[in-house]
């Protein structure tokens, strides 16, 4: 049985601590989640299963699908919370094509949410060991006792970061390492910045994007009418760009914040459906999940190449090659990131000694790619990204008439993943 998009959509994408600031992961989840349900048609009765990713938990509700779930859809739909760093909205949408495929539901809603404005703050260790034994003191001379040993270092906040638990290194620093690795320049890397800028600008301005977008009334008043995103910069320039310092390595570096993804808030979702039944039910497919792939890499070599990797795989899984592909999504954690990735795929050398194959993978034109823009201009909130691109490219794929698509995501632990996707 394949599976069938029949509706995505997602909330406005903006700048960690503005509009959405006092929005949590649940209450945009929900948003995106009734919005796309109303989209496909179809009564929350009928759907079998909710998937959902997140990537930063609210320790007091880990399980964001269930929150979302018994928000939006009926109490009896069994929800589950899925992780895996920047592709988490990947794993949630193949996950639930694997659910209609072995024909144990028939109706899934996948997708993914973020609120990088409410990351956790954690304490240190020592704090956390007394705040724990406090709460068994029965008197307060033994809660108080818990605290002797802490000393003013102690009661300082663990600064949040994006780092590889198994590194060390930041995502940035990696991005600057590939870069180094595969001479990616400076320029090369902005001038695809303002690519994403100027394309993301004209999607928005020709109502493209916003198409996508559900309209986010912003609670408790709900005076403030959100619509857009808000980190699409169409007065970006090169020269603006060149003047920004580096910010991982500051000497000799070339990752900027001009040329890196943003900290987003924001929510995503898509209703997949067994496509025999959406047939007879007389309801038009966005499109069809045709393959996918999922791969890893070590985490201290070229931690964000994953695409290069696992593209190959979930072509030959479609039994196409790269000349089929009449579009593509790659998602732009950063700049040197996509660069070093589309090298990769049009090198004999790295085909030959990283994939052994005789030829290039290749990859479709430039103007076959991103086409309207990618994450460096519209934000990545990490657990939505991957059903925004599922959502984008299949309505650019329905406005072209291009049979089938490609996504590609990058993710942390040195992880890739690469879908398929197919219009008839």
């Amino acid at each position: 049985m394949k599976a069938a998009i029949i509706a995505g959509c997602r909330t406005p994408f903006l700048k960690s601590g503005t509009d959405f600031v006092d929005l949590s992961a649940i209450e945009l989840g929900k948003m995106a989640v009734r919005d796309v349900l109303a989209r496909s048609g179809l009564t929350g009765e009928r759907v079998d299963h909710l998937v959902y990713g997140t990537v930063v938990h609210d320790t007091k509700a880990p399980n964001i699908a269930r929150e979302v779930g018994l928000a939006v859809l009926p109490k009896t739909v069994p929800a589950v919370t899925v992780s895996r760093a920047c592709a988490s909205a990947n794993q949630a949408i193949t996950d639930a094509v694997q659910l209609i495929e072995v024909g144990q539901a028939d109706v899934v809603v996948a997708g993914g949410a973020e609120s990088l404005s409410r990351i956790p703050i954690t304490v240190s260790a020592r704090l956390s060991k007394s705040l724990v034994s406090a709460s068994k003191g029965k008197t307060v001379g033994q809660k108080l006792g818990a605290f002797k040993a802490i000393r003013p270092k102690d009661l300082l906040p663990e600064q949040p970061a994006i780092a590889e638990p198994t590194t060390g290194e930041t995502m940035g620093q990696d991005a600057e390492r590939m870069a180094k690795l595969n001479g990616i320049s400076r320029q090369a890397q902005d001038e695809w910045a303002l690519r994403s800028h100027r394309l993301a600008a004209a999607g928005t301005q020709d109502g493209r994007l916003p198409a996508e977008i559900s309209v986010v009334y912003v609670p408790p008043h709900f005076t403030n009418v959100v619509e857009r995103d808000n980190l699409i910069r169409p007065d970006s320039t090169a020269e603006k760009l060149a003047k920004l310092p580096p910010v991982f390595d500051r000497k000799f570096g070339s990752v900027t914040a001009g040329n890196a993804s943003p900290l987003t808030d924001g929510a995503s979702a898509v209703v997949l459906m067994n496509a025999d039944k959406a047939r007879a039910e007389g309801i038009e497919p966005m499109g069809y999940v045709r393959s996918w792939a999922w791969t890893a890499l070590d985490p201290a070599a070229q931690l964000l190449q994953g695409p290069a990797y696992a593209a190959p795989i979930a072509l030959d899984r479609a039994e196409l090659t790269m000349a089929d592909i009449g579009l593509m999504e790659m998602h732009e954690a950063f700049a040197a990131q996509v660069l070093s990735n589309l090298q990769a795929l049009a090198s004999k050398d790295f085909a030959q000694k990283e994939l052994g194959r005789g030829s290039p993978v290749g990859h479709p034109d430039i103007e076959r790619i991103n086409v309207m823009g990618g994450s460096l201009s519209i934000g990545h909130p990490f657990g939505a990204t991957g059903a925004r691109l599922t959502t984008t490219i299949l309505n650019e794929m329905k406005r072209r008439d291009v049979q089938f698509g490609l996504i590609t995501v990058c993710a942390a632990g040195g992880m890739g993943f690469a879908m398929v996707l197919e219009r008839r």
